[in-house]
C-alpha cells in the first residue's frame, strides 16, 4: 500500500515526475518558484496504477482527495457545488514522459444546472457562465462516457446555422443556454444516463476517465513510437480554473523561450483572446502572433517575458509554456522542457554553451544519437508535388528515386550504365546484395524492420521501405499493380525509408550537410551552423567515451567509408558475403564434392579469391582490428532454392532432356534441406563437419596479412568462431587455426575468439573463456534463441499485435531487451572475466547502432560496440553520452 497518494503543489518538484508526471512535478517547482500558479493538487502515478491493475481507483484515495479539495477551497474562498460564486477546476492528465495530447482533459468541472447561474451573476457575463457549461458537458461527454465528439460539433455547428453565425463568439447567453440542453440531452440519449449535476462525482469520473487514457489507442501509439514504457501510468492534476474566455481582456496561448524548430531566442508562441486553453490546440478560431499580446495586454506581455527568462535561466534549457490571462491577471498553467527538432536541439545545446548557462558535459546529455541519425538522412523537398501510392514499412531512413528494376542482375546493368534505380522484390535474399549495393533503395512488398533487406539496407546505409502490401510485386512480368494502376519496370518512383511512404514519380532530394561533413566534403568551419554545433559535441564525446566504436564491414569500400566516419576497427566481417556472386559455382563444387580430392579442389578454387578479399580489408582498415567471423550461414543458402530447381528438373525430364547439373544440385539441395536451419548445421558445425573449410578461410587471412607485413602495413586480423555452444566446438576449433597459423608461419599475434549467440554460450561463459581471446556477442542470433523467435518470420505474423498489446514497447530486434537478452548478456561478460579479467568483449548485431542499446553495453562493461559505418556517428555520441550519465 503507498502511504501518500495526493500532493499539494506546494509539495512536490521538478524532480518528482516519475511520481507526479510532468505537468505537476512543474507546476509543483513553479509554484515554488514564486510564480503566479492556481492552487491545486495532484494526484500521483502510483494511484493510476492501481487503477490500470484492478480496474478502480485505490479505496484510500478519496479521503485524500476530500481532505485536498478542503484545502483547496479554503485558499479559493469558495466551494464546489456552491450556488452563488462555484469553485471549478480543471481535470488534467500529466504522464512522467511529455505525452502532448495523447491522454484527457476535462475543464470546468464543478458546474451544474445550479452553479452556472452563480457563476453568471459572480462574473457579470452569463455568455461566460453559459459558455463554460456547455463546454464541459462536452468534454465530459467524449471524454468520461465515451461520446462520438461529432454529436456535439454537429449540434453547435447547427446552432450556429440557426443564428447565422460564423463562430461560436457569436452565439450569446440564450444560444448557448438552449446548446447547454442539448448536449444534456443528447447526453441521456447516447448514454442513457443523465449529466451528473454532482461536483464530486464530475470529478471522480473524470480523473478514472484520464487514469484510463492512458490506455487509449492513441496513447499507446505514441508510446511505442516514443518508446515510452507501458507500465509508468499517468499523475492527474486538479487545478482552480482561470478563465482565458470571459471577454477581450482575458486569453490563452503558448509560449516557447526559444524557437523549437530552429533554436533561435526571440519571442515565439501563439495567443488567442476570449478563448480556454483547448481552443488554441484544436485550432477552432486563428490565433495572433505571441508578440501581438504586447500590444493587446502590454502588462501581462511583460509579465510574461519575464517569466520565460525565469524559467529558461531556471530549467537551462528550452521551456514550453501554457498562460492564460484572466482580466488582465496572468496565469501559468503548465511549463516543461519544450520538445524541439534534432537541428534545433543541437543549436540549443552548443548556444547554451556560449552563453554560459551549461558546460560541453551537459550539452553533450541535451542531445541523442536518435536526434543525429535523423540529421544525417538525406530528405525529400518537402515543398516539391508528390503523388502518394503506398505506405510500407520504414526500415531503414532515408530518401531515394529510381527507375523500377525486380533484379539484381537488372540492378547492377542499370547502375553500370550510370542509372538510378529502386529494386523492388516481394523480399530479398542473400543472392540480391549485389542488386541491393548497386541500387539507390530496396523497396519490398513483404518483411518488417528485420527481415533481410532492412537488416542489410542499414548496413550499408541504403534507403529502404518493406512490407509495403498494397503492392502486387510480380517478378516474372515486371510490373508493380496498386489500386488497379500498374507500374512497369524502367517507370519512375520514389521511396522514403522514414515515413515508409512510396510515390510514382521522382521526388526531389535534399541532401544532408551532416553527412557531407562526415564524408569530409564540409569542414565544421564552413559557415553551416548545424554541422558546426555536431561537430563541437561529437568531439567532445569522443574525448569522453570509454565504449570503443567499431564497424559491421565485409568489403573494402565500406571500411574506408566506416573510417571517415570515425570507425576504429571492424567488429564484424561476415564471409559468407564473399561466397557469392560468381564464386557460387565453386561453392556449387564443394557442396556437391563426394570426396576428399574433389572438396578440396573446391576450396583451392575459393582460397585466393577470399585473400584477395582480405588485402583488400586488411589493407582499407590499416593499424586498426579487424574481426573476421568464418562462415556462418548453411551451405545451401548459397544454393538455388529447392522449389526452383525441382521445378527445372521436373520440365527438363518431361520434355525428354537430361537435367544433368540442375539434378545434382537437387540432390544436394534435398541432402542438405533442414527444417530449421538458423538451428542446424551451420557456424563451427560446419566447420567441424566439412573438412578444410575453416582452414581455408584462415589460410586467406593469414596469408593475406603477411603480405600487407612485408609491405610495411600493420594489418590486426582477429579471427572469430561462430555459434559456439560448448568450450569443446571452440577448443577443436581453435587447435585447427592455430594448426593453419603455424603452417603459414605465422609469428605475430593473431587473437581467436567467438561469439555469444546462444542462451547456453552466455551461461557457460566463464568456460568458453579459457579458449577464447575475445568475446563478441551476437546479439541478432542471441535475442532469436533467447525469445525463440524467427527473425524472418515473427514480425509479419504476429510482431504488429504484440506492439498493439502492449508486450513490447519496441521489437527486442530493434533495442535490447535488458531483462532476458540484456541479462545474458550481462552473464557472459560477468562469467568470461571471472575467467580471465582481461577479456575482451563487444557486440556486433543490430543493436550496437541502437542508442538505447549502447547505453545498456556501456553499463555492463562492454569495451566496444560494433555497427553499421552510417550508425558510426550515432555509436560516438551515444557511446560519450553514456559515459556521463
Amino acid at each position: 500500500m503507498v502511504s501518500k497518494l495526493v500532493y499539494d503543489f506546494a509539495e512536490g518538484n521538478k524532480d518528482m515526475k516519475e511520481l507526479l508526471g510532468g505537468k505537476g512535478a512543474n507546476l509543483a517547482e513553479m509554484t515554488n518558484l514564486g510564480l503566479p500558479v492556481p492552487p491545486g493538487f495532484t494526484i500521483t502515478t502510483e494511484a493510476c496504477k492501481v487503477y490500470l491493475r484492478t480496474g478502480a481507483v485505490p479505496p484510500e484515495l478519496a479521503d485524500e482527495i476530500d481532505h485536498h479539495v478542503d484545502v483547496l477551497q479554503q485558499k479559493m474562498g469558495k466551494k464546489l457545488g456552491q450556488a452563488d460564486d462555484p469553485l471549478l477546476v480543471s481535470v488534467r492528465s500529466g504522464a512522467a514522459a511529455s505525452m502532448p495530447g495523447m491522454m484527457e482533459t476535462v475543464l470546468n468541472v464543478g458546474l451544474n444546472d445550479d452553479s452556472v447561474n452563480g457563476l453568471a451573476h459572480q462574473s457579470g457575463n452569463p455568455r461566460f457562465a453559459w459558455d463554460a457549461y456547455r463546454r464541459l458537458i462536452q468534454m465530459f461527454g467524449k471524454t468520461v462516457l465515451g461520446m462520438d465528439g461529432e454529436v456535439f460539433e454537429q449540434a453547435l455547428d447547427a446552432a450556429k446555422e440557426a443564428k447565422g453565425a460564423r463562430s461560436d463568439l457569436d452565439l450569446d447567453a440564450d444560444d448557448l443556454k438552449a446548446l447547454v440542453e442539448t448536449f444534456k440531452h443528447a447526453v441521456h440519449e447516447h448514454t442513457d444516463r443523465e449529466f451528473p449535476q454532482d461536483p464530486r462525482s464530475q470529478m471522480d469520473l473524470a480523473i478514472a476517465a484520464v487514469f484510463g487514457s492512458w490506455n487509449s489507442e492513441r496513447a499507446i501509439l505514441y508510446r511505442r513510437q516514443e518508446r515510452i514504457g507501458t507500465d509508468l501510468g499517468t499523475a492527474v492534476n486538479i487545478c482552480a480554473m482561470v478563465f482565458g474566455n470571459l471577454g477581450m481582456d482575458s486569453g490563452t496561448g503558448v509560449a516557447f523561450t526559444r524557437d523549437p524548430s530552429t533554436g533561435q531566442p526571440g519571442v515565439y508562441g501563439d495567443y488567442l483572446q476570449n478563448a480556454q486553453g483547448e481552443d488554441v490546440v484544436a485550432g477552432i478560431r486563428n490565433t495572433v502572433p505571441l508578440a501581438d499580446l504586447e500590444q493587446l495586454d502590454k502588462t501581462s506581455y511583460d509579465d510574461l517575458m519575464a517569466i520565460m527568462a525565469k524559467l529558461e535561466g531556471h530549467y537551462r534549457d528550452l521551456c514550453d509554456i501554457e498562460f492564460t490571462v484572466e482580466r488582465g491577471k496572468l496565469w501559468m498553467l503548465q511549463t516543461r522542457v519544450g520538445k524541439r527538432t534534432a537541428a534545433a536541439a543541437f543549436r540549443i545545446a552548443t548556444s547554451l554553451i556560449d552563453e554560459g548557462v551549461i558546460d560541453t558535459d551537459e550539452a553533450l546529455r541535451r542531445v541523442t544519437g536518435a536526434q543525429l541519425a535523423q540529421l544525417m538522412f538525406p530528405r525529400f523537398d518537402a515543398d516539391a508535388d508528390k503523388e502518394k501510392i503506398a505506405k510500407g514499412i520504414g526500415a531503414s531512413p532515408g530518401a531515394a528515386s529510381g527507375t523500377v528494376v525486380f533484379t539484381s542482375a537488372a540492378a547492377v546493368e542499370a547502375a553500370e550504365k550510370g542509372e538510378k534505380v529502386i529494386l523492388v522484390r516481394r523480399e530479398t535474399n542473400p543472392d540480391d546484395l549485389h542488386g541491393m549495393i548497386a541500387a539507390q533503395g530496396i523497396l519490398t512488398s513483404r518483411g518488417g524492420k528485420t527481415s533481410h533487406a532492412a537488416v542489410v539496407a542499414r548496413g550499408m546505409g541504403k534507403t529502404c521501405v518493406c512490407g509495403a502490401e498494397e503492392l502486387d510485386v510480380n517478378v516474372a512480368e515486371g510490373t508493380i499493380t496498386v489500386h488497379g494502376a500498374v507500374i512497369e519496370a524502367g517507370e519512375t518512383i520514389s521511396i522514403d525509408g522514414t515515413t515508409g511512404e512510396v510515390f510514382r514519380g521522382e521526388v526531389p532530394v535534399v541532401p544532408s550537410p551532416v553527412v557531407q561533413y562526415f564524408e569530409g566534403s564540409l569542414a565544421a568551419d564552413d559557415g553551416d551552423e548545424l554541422v558546426a554545433a555536431v561537430h563541437r559535441l561529437i568531439t567532445h564525446a569522443d574525448e569522453v567515451r570509454r565504449l570503443g566504436i567499431r564497424t559491421n564491414a565485409d568489403t573494402a569500400d565500406d571500411a574506408a567509408r566506416a573510417r571517415r566516419f570515425g570507425a576504429e576497427g571492424i567488429g564484424l566481417c561476415r564471409t559468407e558475403h564473399m561466397f557469392l556472386g560468381e564464386r557460387r559455382e565453386s561453392v556449387e563444387r564443394l557442396i556437391l564434392a563426394d570426396n576428399e580430392a574433389d572438396c578440396a579442389a573446391a576450396l583451392a578454387e575459393l582460397e585466393p579469391l577470399q585473400r584477395g578479399d582480405f588485402l583488400e580489408l586488411l589493407a582499407a582498415m590499416d593499424g586498426q582490428p579487424v574481426t573476421i567471423r568464418l562462415i556462418d550461414p548453411p551451405l545451401h543458402e548459397f544454393l538455388p532454392s529447392m522449389e526452383e530447381l525441382a521445378v527445372k528438373v521436373a520440365l527438363a525430364r518431361e520434355r525428354g532432356q537430361d537435367p544433368g547439373h540442375d539434378a545434382a544440385l537437387l540432390t544436394a539441395v534435398e541432402r542438405l534441406h533442414e527444417e530449421n536451419p538458423m538451428l542446424g548445421l551451420r557456424g563451427v558445425r560446419l566447420g567441424l563437419v566439412i573438412p578444410g573449410l575453416f582452414a581455408m578461410q584462415v589460410r586467406a587471412i593469414a596469408s593475406a596479412a603477411a603480405e600487407l607485413r612485408e609491405q610495411g602495413k600493420d594489418p590486426r586480423p582477429e579471427i572469430m568462431i561462430p555459434l559456439v555452444g560448448a568450450v569443446q566446438e571452440l577448443m577443436l576449433a581453435r587447435d585447427e587455426v592455430e594448426g593453419v597459423l603455424a603452417e603459414v608461419g605465422v609469428e605475430w599475434s593473431i587473437p581467436i575468439g567467438t561469439m555469444i549467440e546462444l542462451p547456453r554460450a552466455a551461461v557457460i561463459a566463464d568456460q568458453i573463456a579459457e579458449a577464447a581471446d575475445f568475446f563478441s556477442f551476437g546479439t541478432n542470433d542471441l535475442t532469436q534463441t533467447t525469445w525463440g523467435f524467427s527473425r524472418d518470420d515473427v514480425e509479419g505474423a504476429f510482431f504488429s499485435r504484440y506492439l498493439e498489446k502492449g508486450i513490447f514497447a519496441v521489437s527486442p530486434f530493434e533495442s535490447i531487451d535488458r531483462e532476458g537478452v540484456g541479462a545474458l548478456v550481462r552473464t557472459g561478460v560477468e562469467r568470461g572475466r571471472a575467467t580471465k579479467p582481461d577479456l575482451k568483449l563487444g557486440i556486433c548485431g543490430e543493436h550496437g547502432g541502437d542508442p538505447d542499446s549502447i547505453q545498456f553495453f556501456h553499463e555492463v562493461g562492454l569495451d566496444y560496440v560494433s555497427c553499421s559505418p552510417f550508425r558510426i556517428p550515432v555509436a560516438r555520441l551515444e557511446a560519450g553520452r553514456s559515459a556521463l550519465a
